[in-house]
């Protein structure tokens, strides 16, 4: 080892030139200053960065959380509704009530079905989504006697229009009788020379149900009656029977034949009695006989 500790004069010299060296450059370092000054900050724009981290991390935050999609709560599941944070109890009220066929349509009836806490409702009511039906129910549709009808009183004999003056858009007023039927009630009633005899004859024009008929019935009436020639159904032969609308040769002999069976008839309604009687026209037919 005494080989590793003899110098010569010259490396004495290096080694205290070296520590000499060392100990200068930590006096310097210990002593002096290096820093150049802190760079200047303005505040405004680090408070600004500061809240726009603070926002970014919020964001994320929020959206780390596990989101709600709207639903409808008639069909909450065990599953859900733990998630929503119900308990076992308030979910098996849900069930049970909905196992009777019976439907929540509010968050008010929720949490009376439920029994959940108010701050529990307040949490998760905003995501309920009930049908359109529920939600935004139609008007209730008006009957026709509220669209169509001034009073549910029927009207009086001068108070309704006469039929055989009254104008196409006049009957177009009646519910149920379009441009067509109009149209066809006034052909009908310009086939015929003075209009319609009587209020039935409305049976006759094509596309009249009954319902539409009575409904112009309330409205309207035939007040200038058209001239007809009336026969004595007791007395009337088979020439001036097969003149009545409906009645041909054969249903003729049958009325003559049946007139006689009876001695005369009594009424036109027994006419329902003759064999191949039109009854389905017998109102017609009423219109051209009397007794």
């Amino acid at each position: 080892m005494k080989s590793h500790f003899q110098f010569s004069n010259q490396q004495r010299s290096g080694i205290f030139l070296l520590f000499v060296i060392i100990i200068t450059v930590q006096c310097v370092y210990a002593f002096v200053d290096f820093s150049e000054g802190e760079t200047p900050v303005e505040s405004k724009e680090l408070k600004s960065f500061r809240k726009e981290l603070d926002s970014l991390r919020l964001v994320e935050i929020e959206n780390s959380k596990p989101k709600i999609y709207p639903f409808n709560p008639n069909y909450i599941t065990d599953y859900k509704g733990y998630t929503l944070g119900m308990s076992n109890e308030e979910i098996d009220r849900l069930h049970k009530y909905r196992e009777g066929n019976q439907w929540v349509n509010s968050a008010k009836q929720f949490q009376q079905v439920t029994k959940v806490s108010d701050s529990l409702l307040a949490e998760i009511s905003p995501y309920f989504k009930f049908p359109d039906w529920v939600t935004n129910p139609k008007p209730k549709t008006k009957s026709y006697s509220e669209l169509y009808s001034n009073s549910n009183t029927p009207k009086t004999y001068e108070q309704k229009i006469d039929l055989n003056k009254a104008s196409a858009i006049q009957l177009q007023k009646v519910y149920g009788v379009g441009e067509k039927l109009s149209d066809r009630i006034i052909k009908y009633r310009s086939k015929h020379k003075g209009g319609f005899i009587a209020d039935v004859e409305l049976s006759e024009v094509y596309g009249l149900s009954a319902e539409v008929i009575e409904r112009i019935k309330n409205d309207f009436t035939v007040k200038t009656p058209r001239p007809i020639k009336k026969h004595n159904l007791n007395t009337a032969n088979r020439d001036e029977l097969v003149l009545i609308k409906y009645i041909d040769y054969e249903v003729a002999n049958s009325i003559i034949e049946e007139r006689t069976l009876r001695e005369g008839f009594k009424s036109l309604d027994e006419l329902t009695k003759v064999e191949d009687f039109p009854i389905n026209k017998i109102e017609i037919i009423k219109l051209y006989l009397h007794l």
